[in-house]
């Protein structure tokens, strides 16, 4: 559980409050009007939030595979006709 603490307090304390959460693992969350605004974790705990991030999200090599694996299906007239569409899109440099 993080220990809670107004931002006028944490101004006043921040010293003390670095040491807590460096040399006691815990964790501080900074409050404005009892809604928490920003927390201090330690280095470590950062390094394991971006390393989870990371994890989360895609790399550029992973969705430039993703998109080539699309690949557009043309229309079939009887559906063009079904639906009343008049037009369709065919990408650039299709003519």
């Amino acid at each position: 559980m993080a220990y809670e603490i107004p931002v006028t307090q944490a101004r006043a304390e921040l010293a003390d409050l670095i040491n807590r959460v460096v040399y006691g693992g815990e964790r501080v969350v900074v409050t404005r009007h009892g809604k928490p605004l920003a927390a201090l974790v330690s280095a470590a705990d950062l390094a394991r939030l971006d390393a989870l991030d990371a994890a989360d999200e895609p790399g550029e090599e992973q969705i430039a595979s993703s998109l080539s694996h699309v690949h557009e299906v043309p229309s079939a007239p009887r559906e063009r006709q079904r639906f009343g569409i008049a037009a369709e899109y065919r990408g650039p440099g299709v003519s």
